[in-house]
């Protein structure tokens, strides 16, 4: 028999929950109807794009501040002034529309204005993650390699490591990026100042020539469950994070100050933060790399009265020492993913923060939801079709009726998140068509017609508001029973202990489906930490097919660029004592207690003495 996912009924939304957040929102109800008829009059011929934006802030926000990064701020007028003197050298140098350009530079004011200047002349920028090493880093330049490579001064060493594995060909090109300029870098590269610095300042006559459905992005897929993969990023996904985040659901002002420490080699960052602030020539303040212990004194330095998130960062500052002074700030909202049920009330009381825009959707994707309405621990809702429907847990696969057709699930039940694929909503994809053909669920309602496949399972709150519930690659089953690895978290996240936890299925010798397994990053040494406390905790908190039997202690996860913790390795280390650093423990059948896990006591589990 299928098995579908049991939910927590609480989670499903009231008409009051609703009601307060659409009175709070009725007066600006006129504005934003004209806003999405607007957006959506525009077609992908459309001849507007990020560059002719970026053109047009800086004649009606000519002085107002466009960039702030550290002590460094940029006006509009001058941060396109910037752009435009990249886009001639360029232009001189032969890019043009539709060519691939890799830009490995980490998070800084040049490297938007590099974006920038590609859009412009009709060039993809391919937005290599700054952390990606050794042969990752090789395969992600591979997937979308142009003849023209721009190399930034703090990730020269990280390239030089894979340069020969590249064999560059003749006519290929290498661009060196200064930041501080302490290094010699080879005769090899073009250094771009000397070149930039009697380029125009004028407008580029290629702005007019790209249209809205042209690529001006790769950006990669974090690489959680395998390889990366490099996901098309147009202008009109840049355009609605202009017109959804930026008019319609912050609301923002030309005086507003949004801060952003996320990698601009993500959406979350490129799209929705860059995006949302050239609505209204808002102010955009960046960070080379998210700081927990930095993150208050640079929204009081910048000013900032919102931010962008990942789920990761909130549950990091909220791991910081609470002072008396945390909600003294000038922030008023916040937009992201991620933000996890247990803390959410809690983050917004600590910080004073009266807005959180949670959104869910994915780089490739064809939908976003938004939490419009201010409603406490949902992602919102979403305008364009999408469907939750069952999913077999157990068999790892959409449940079907009679006639093969998926079947939708009801309000207070969760299903698997698929986006409808139109002539009106394309899915980009991937540049692998391969892998795109993966994402897409064919004949799902009817013959013929395609659905884009999240790969999640989602709560359906009902009124049309969904709560993300589990990646089906972290769901598991254990004792005929489905665990969520998000509510095992829970619980361990809310231990005073417990700083970070990740939990995920491991496989038991000669048992039926995977174990429950926690990776834990402790608040005090691993000798002061009450085990037995723990799973006292954890059996009265959760199913007992939902409790840990295994635990290992960590000093920091391998994470993604976004902050997502890296469970692959996790998994295939799994609770042998040989592949696992650090201490290990057990929890064995009949016990309350965990031991450690000593290499004798593991081959007498996988031997089947203990009966799990």
């Amino acid at each position: 028999m299928a098995e579908v996912y049991p939910v927590n009924q609480s989670d499903v939304l009231k008409f009051g929950d609703i009601l307060s957040g659409l009175l709070s929102l009725s007066w600006r109800v006129p504005s934003i109807a004209l806003t999405l008829k607007e957006l959506l009059s525009f077609t992908n011929d459309t001849q507007m794009s990020m560059g002719s934006v970026l053109e047009h802030n800086a004649e009606v926000y000519e002085n107002n501040p466009a960039i702030l990064y550290e002590d460094v701020a940029y006006t509009h007028k001058e941060f396109n002034e910037s752009i435009n003197r990249y886009a001639h050298y360029f232009r001189s140098e032969g890019v043009k529309k539709g060519d691939e350009v890799i830009v490995l530079v980490d998070n800084r004011p040049e490297l938007l204005m590099i974006i920038g200047a590609m859009s412009k002349l009709g060039a993809i920028s391919s937005l290599i993650n700054p952390n990606q090493r050794g042969e990752i880093l090789l395969y992600s330049i591979n997937l979308a390699r142009g003849q023209y490579f721009i190399v930034g001064e703090e990730l020269l060493d990280a390239f030089e490591e894979i340069e020969v594995g590249l064999k560059l060909a003749e006519g290929e090109r290498l661009y060196y990026q200064p930041e501080k300029d302490e290094r010699p870098v080879s005769k090899n590269y073009t250094y771009l100042p000397d070149l930039l610095k009697d380029q125009p300042v004028s407008n580029p006559p290629t702005t007019k020539e790209v249209t809205l459905g042209d690529r001006f992005a790769y950006v990669f897929t974090s690489g959680t469950t395998g390889l990366p993969k490099a996901s098309i990023q147009t202008h009109r996904r840049w355009f609605g994070g202009q017109y959804w985040f930026g008019k319609i659901v912050m609301n923002l002002k030309p005086k507003d100050v949004h801060y952003c420490p996320l990698p601009f080699c993500h959406t979350n960052a490129l799209n929705v933060s860059w995006g949302a602030v050239t609505a209204r020539g808002t102010a955009l303040a960046i960070r080379r790399k998210f700081s927990a212990s930095n993150f208050l004194s640079d929204v009081r330095k910048f000013n900032a009265n919102s931010f962008i998130y990942i789920g990761e960062i909130c549950r990091y500052l909220m791991n910081q020492p609470e002072k008396p002074d945390d909600a003294d700030n000038p922030l008023v909202s916040c937009v992201g993913n991620g933000l996890r049920p247990e803390i959410w009330r809690a983050f917004k009381a600590r910080f004073g923060i009266n807005k959180v825009f949670e959104l869910y959707g994915a780089a490739e994707g064809t939908l976003i939801f938004t939490n419009i309405l201010n409603v406490d621990c949902t992602v919102g809702t979403c305008l364009t079709p999408h469907a939750l429907v069952k999913y077999d847990i157990d068999g790892d696969e959409p449940i079907k009726d009679e006639r093969g057709f998926m079947q939708r699930v009801k309000k207070g039940e969760a299903g698997l998140m698929l986006a409808e694929i139109t002539d009106s909503l394309p899915f980009a994809g991937y540049t692998d068509k391969k892998e795109s053909e993966k994402k897409i669920f064919r004949d799902v309602f009817e013959k013929g017609d395609s659905w884009f496949n999240f790969g999640d399972l989602v709560l359906n709150q009902g009124f049309r508001h969904v709560q993300f519930v589990d990646r089906i690659g972290d769901t598991f089953r254990w004792k005929g029973e489905n665990v969520s690895t998000s509510e095992a978290e829970k619980v361990l996240n809310t231990q005073v202990n417990v700083a970070e936890s990740t939990v995920y299925g491991v496989k038991i010798p000669g048992t039926d489906g995977r174990a429950g397994m926690a990776a834990i990053i402790p608040n005090t040494s691993n000798g002061e930490f009450d085990l037995k406390d723990l799973a006292g905790i954890l059996i009265k908190g959760l199913p007992h097919y939902a409790v840990p039997k295994f635990i290992r202690f960590k000093d920091k996860f391998e994470t993604t660029g976004t902050h997502k913790i890296k469970k692959t390795r996790l998994r295939e280390e799994a609770f042998d004592p040989v592949k696992v650093s650090g201490p290990l423990y057990v929890l064995l059948p009949g016990s309350e207690d965990y031991v450690p896990l000593t290499t004798a006591l593991y081959d007498e589990i996988v031997d089947g003495t203990y009966r799990f």
